[in-house]
């Protein structure tokens, strides 16, 4: 008998609750200035925050500050700047919605004015910089010469062609004022503390984000081979750019990092925990793949369900996990994102098997799509899952090659649609046996 569907819920909502700023920011915030600085207006705090989490992580932070420490309202300073839908959240500090994957005008808006904050920034400020997955996109500050129409091509050429993050990443650090460490520049001599939500394999803090408050370990050079490696051609804007010295991002040493601290405060592997204490205090054997999986979703899956098949083949009752976050190379013209790749795959490479079920989704609240907080944020699959496809004229094969996804699981009710959580630590992926 196949997991049930609440089951696979409780999976999927374990670890999102985990990694929910209300559980561990407050522990990690810097204690404030003295309160006679604050007091006197010669010392404020700059909260500075940037992607998924961005409004719940300032809304944890301004409660925290004012409640718990006593600062007074007029010593907070800075704002957040979200993915569109991530907002919602009273606030005395400012939010502002922007667009992910892909940036838009309202990021370029954010973004300027969290450099502005940042600059701003005196000698006895504290600035604290809430930093998560998708900042990369919401915080869009194109370097000199590139506009933002030539970054949205360039971001969704990147996309397109299957490029994980880190070299994503990598070509955006160099087309930018504000990531690659230049948000640190922008903040100095203040003391600068980056608190952060990884959403990164390996939890890498150059690339959580872009790595706006860190050192950058990558080039130009890198930059440029990535996009070669990927067949795009960029436009002359960015061409010129990443052939510019001047474009380069600072490197360790750099004096902008002198008063920097950064720590990272919850991890796609804290996540994938909390979904095995939630298996294993139902009685199953965890096989944790841990936080940092990566590869084509549809491969990734034909080889998680190999192994699945194989332990309902030993009579085994257990659960496989893991996390992190895996990629599509687009060849068709259907809707979906990596989870719900996966997914599809895995029900294919499952054929009905009838004692095993999973879920896989972003923990994000949503996975690819057109870029609206309504998109799905991945899909369960079950023994029936290919007969019900088939019982309304759906070859699951063919919706697949077209990256048809979310059309196929919309069809037969199989979405997972929980919506914007307000958090990112990547993917959580979970198939029960029930051997």
């Amino acid at each position: 008998m196949a997991a049930t569907r609440d089951f696979l819920q409780g999976l999927y909502d374990s670890a999102v609750a985990a990694a929910l700023p209300e559980t561990w920011l407050a522990e990690a915030l810097p204690n404030p200035p003295p309160h006679a600085d604050l007091a006197a207006g010669t010392a404020r705090i700059v909260l500075l925050a940037g992607g998924k989490a961005a409004a719940s992580m300032l809304a944890e932070a301004e409660r925290h500050y004012v409640e718990s420490c006593g600062v007074p309202l007029p010593a907070l300073a800075g704002l957040a700047v979200t993915r569109h839908g991530y907002g919602g959240l009273k606030t005395h500090l400012p939010i502002i919605e922007a667009g992910h994957p892909v940036p838009d005008a309202a990021g370029l808006e954010g973004a300027e004015k969290i450099l502005a904050a940042a600059r701003a920034a005196g000698p006895k400020d504290l600035v604290v910089v809430l930093l998560s997955g998708g900042a990369s996109a919401n915080l869009i500050a194109p370097a000199e010469g590139v506009g933002l129409a030539d970054k949205q091509a360039l971001t969704k050429a990147l996309l397109r062609s299957g490029a994980p993050i880190g070299e994503l990443n990598t070509v955006r650090k160099h087309l930018s004022r504000i990531k690659g460490g230049r948000l640190a520049a922008a903040a100095a001599p203040a003391r600068l503390v980056t608190l952060a939500v990884s959403d990164v394999p390996l939890d890498d803090p150059s690339v959580i984000g872009s790595g706006p408050t860190v050192p950058d370990p990558t080039t130009l050079a890198e930059a440029r081979a990535i996009l070669e490696k990927r067949g795009i051609v960029p436009p002359p804007s960015i061409a010129a750019a990443l052939a510019d010295p001047a474009s380069e991002s600072p490197k360790p040493g750099d004096p902008a990092f002198a008063g920097a601290t950064y720590r990272i405060v919850a991890t796609p592997a804290d996540s994938v925990a909390a979904a095995r204490r939630f298996a294993e205090d139902a009685g199953y054997a965890v096989i944790d793949l841990g936080g940092d999986v990566e590869g084509e979703a549809r491969e990734v899956a034909a080889a998680h369900a190999a192994r699945a098949i194989e332990l309902a083949r030993q009579g085994k009752r257990a659960v496989i996990l893991s996390g992190g976050e895996l990629t599509v190379t687009i060849k068709g013209k259907g809707r979906g994102g990596p989870n719900q790749e996966y997914a599809l795959a895995l029900a294919i490479a499952l054929s009905g098997h009838p004692a095993i079920a999973a879920v896989a989704g972003d923990t994000d609240g949503t996975d690819g799509g057109g870029g609206s907080a309504s998109d799905p944020a991945g899909a369960f699959v079950d023994p029936t899952t290919l007969a019900r496809a088939a019982a309304r004229g759906i070859v699951a094969a063919d919706r697949l090659a077209d990256n048809d996804s979310t059309g196929f699981f919309e069809a037969i009710g199989d979405l997972l649609t929980p919506g914007p959580t307000r958090t990112n630590v990547n993917d959580i992926r979970a198939i029960v046996i029930d051997g």
